[in-house]
């Protein structure tokens, strides 16, 4: 399975004072990926909460700050399944400059289905398993 790919552009408000990313904004960027992931299979996380009561949140992150991107840089984030549980998702994603090989940030995210009224575990649709295919 090849590795969805997010483009975004560093700007200064994601900069800290020595003009580098800081390093909670790549947790955001990793964020939007996973969202442009799902809308890529027609899964809206909105439409997800209206029409089966579930939610998605991350459960854990492991991340590595391997180097610093800067202002102006534009980085490619990738998102990756690395396994599917009965109600999680594990994903691999990767922050690197687009066109290069090196990775500046990388990070296993475990996303949790949750039922919207208890927060409580539940399996994920079946539909959005089905979108997303298998691993």
């Amino acid at each position: 399975m090849t590795d969805f790919l997010w483009t975004a552009r560093v700007y200064y408000e994601d900069t800290d004072s020595g003009g580098v990313v800081y390093y909670a904004n790549y947790l955001k960027y990793m964020e939007r990926a996973r969202t442009e992931w799902l809308r890529s299979f027609g899964i809206v996380q909105r439409e997800l909460l209206r029409e089966h009561g579930v939610l998605f949140a991350v459960r854990s992150a492991h991340v590595d700050y391997l180097a610093p991107a800067k202002l102006d840089d534009v980085l490619a984030v990738s998102v990756r399944v690395e396994r599917r549980g009965k109600a999680s998702i594990t994903l691999h994603q990767d922050v690197k400059k687009e066109r290069e090989e090196s990775v500046l940030c990388c990070a296993r995210v475990k996303i949790a289905s949750l039922d919207a009224r208890s927060f409580k575990p539940c399996p994920i649709p079946k539909a959005v398993l089905e979108q997303i295919g298998p691993h």
